[in-house]
């Protein structure tokens, strides 16, 4: 239920979750951790700017109560890529095809490392790339 959205839970879904970290989450760290990732989906979600500002506000707020190495990290790197953030709220344009398209390709190219053959290394590449596509 944690990887889930938040709005696709269900009352009784959420209802679970809550009475779970309430019992089986002491430090109230994968409760802050969690509504830390909601607050971000609704960021990139925004329609506007002004309503990414706003999130943005609000998850500056969250991230300092927190007060965890990993939630400043992602604070750090929203800062860092806001920008960016800005052009994917105002567009709706993102270049996640391109790196999930590469990420592909470097981890086709990985399962013929080690082969010395160049034929064999050929051979791999070219297997997992038609299983892929065949699948």
């Amino acid at each position: 239920m944690l990887l889930r959205a938040g709005n696709t839970l269900s009352p009784w879904a959420l209802a679970r979750l809550k009475a779970t970290l309430r019992a089986d989450d002491p430090t109230d760290e994968i409760g802050a951790a969690w509504g830390i990732k909601e607050q971000l989906r609704a960021l990139l979600t925004s329609g506007s700017l002004a309503d990414a500002h706003e999130h943005k506000t609000r998850l500056g707020v969250s991230v300092l109560a927190a007060d965890m190495p990993e939630t400043d990290r992602l604070w750090a790197t929203i800062t860092a890529w806001w920008d960016a953030i800005e052009v994917l709220v105002v567009t709706g344009v993102t270049n996640a095809r391109t790196e999930a398209a590469n990420t592909s390709i470097k981890q086709i190219k990985r399962t013929g490392r080690g082969y010395r053959n160049p034929a064999n290394y050929r051979a791999r590449i070219l297997l997992a790339s038609a299983a892929r596509t065949a699948a």
